[in-house]
């Protein structure tokens, strides 16, 4: 029952009614596709006895970045050396990526998953179950593969070692300005890496992976461990299966801003907090054909008109007639201005 209980006070849970699956275009400004999911690996459902299970623990994600892509969404465009800035109500975020290219939303993936390490340890932590996390994680190869639902084999193996590569050395930096107690404006400025640091052990011969270590930025230790009220959220596990990196930055915003109920956000907002290097005209087509496809895990999408322009409307599958009509009737519109 504490269990229960603590996993109440970290996070929303959310709808398990399965999406339909199928296998969708390899990037996000690529063709036409039916669908933003591509299918699931083979055996993805079943357990492995020889895999340890924490690629089976609920996906978990920092609210305070699910509203800015903290990555890029193309496969195809590496952009190394690019900085991404975002302008904030109280000050402004900078994603700078490192020579080898920018950490893209598919790496983010392993981010995600020592996230949701972070809390299932708390969880049990605080129930007297385990002991308190360290940064450091130590999952085996199968078990990153397991739990971001990727097949085995190919170049997986080859590919994880280049995202660890790309998430250490795409840093992040946050200012914020607030008002201290004696009237005068604070500017506190930090940066890290998405991943502090990594180690990777592989046979030579074959170059087959033997083991991983992780140490996970101070900023999300901070976030999940050492708040009084960690702001985590639950993600859909079909979330892996989307495949355009416009349709994981769109379910990321949702699950932030509508949660179990109903949110509008400008298309030019979408895009300035997107990241994107394409124009604003190109975006809004992308954009449209996301909502044209319409099958994002948890949430509907809609386009209305809006008084600055185009406004996405995003809507809980699950949300209740009274609970929209509540929203529509209350605070919703506000969400067509500048959230922060």
């Amino acid at each position: 029952m504490a269990l229960c209980a603590q996993r109440k006070h970290l996070e929303d849970a959310p709808p398990t009614t399965p999406m339909p699956q199928c296998q969708s275009s390899e990037d996000h400004d690529s063709g036409p596709s039916a669908s933003m999911l591509r299918a699931a690996p083979a055996g993805d459902a079943q357990r492995d006895l020889f895999t340890p299970p924490m690629w089976d623990i609920s996906t978990r994600d920092s609210r305070s970045m699910m509203d800015v892509a903290v990555f890029r969404l193309s496969k195809r465009d590496k952009r190394p050396g690019e900085t991404i800035h975002y302008a904030l109500a109280d000050g402004y975020i900078e994603v700078k990526a490192g020579p080898d290219g920018m950490a893209s939303v598919w790496d983010y993936d392993i981010i995600l998953m020592a996230i949701s390490y972070l809390t299932e340890a708390m969880n049990r932590y605080r129930d007297g179950r385990g002991e308190k996390p360290t940064r450091l994680l130590r999952p085996s190869v199968m078990e990153i593969l397991k739990f971001c639902r990727r097949p085995s084999g190919g170049r997986q193996y080859e590919e994880l070692e280049n995202a660890l590569d790309r998430l250490k050395n795409t840093s992040l930096k946050i200012v914020r300005t607030r008002k201290g107690r004696n009237g005068r404006v604070i500017r506190m400025a930090e940066g890290e890496g998405l991943l502090s640091n990594y180690r990777v052990l592989s046979y030579a011969e074959n170059g087959v992976v033997a083991s991983v270590e992780m140490e996970i930025p101070s900023w999300i230790y901070r976030e999940v461990v050492e708040a009084q009220q960690p702001e985590i959220l639950t993600v859909h596990p079909d979330y892996f299966l989307i495949e355009p990196g416009i349709g994981r930055y769109l379910y990321r915003l949702a699950r932030r801003v509508a949660g179990r109920g109903r949110a509008r956000w400008s298309f030019k907002l979408i895009y300035e907090r997107s990241g994107s290097t394409g124009t604003f005209k190109e975006f809004c087509r992308m954009l449209r054909k996301q909502i044209q496809i319409n099958d994002l895990p948890e949430y509907v999408l809609t386009e209305e008109p809006g008084k600055t322009g185009p406004m996405l409307v995003i809507m809980n599958r699950e949300a209740s007639p009274d609970e929209l009509i509540a929203m529509v009737e209350g605070d919703d519109v506000g969400l067509e201005l500048e959230p922060d």
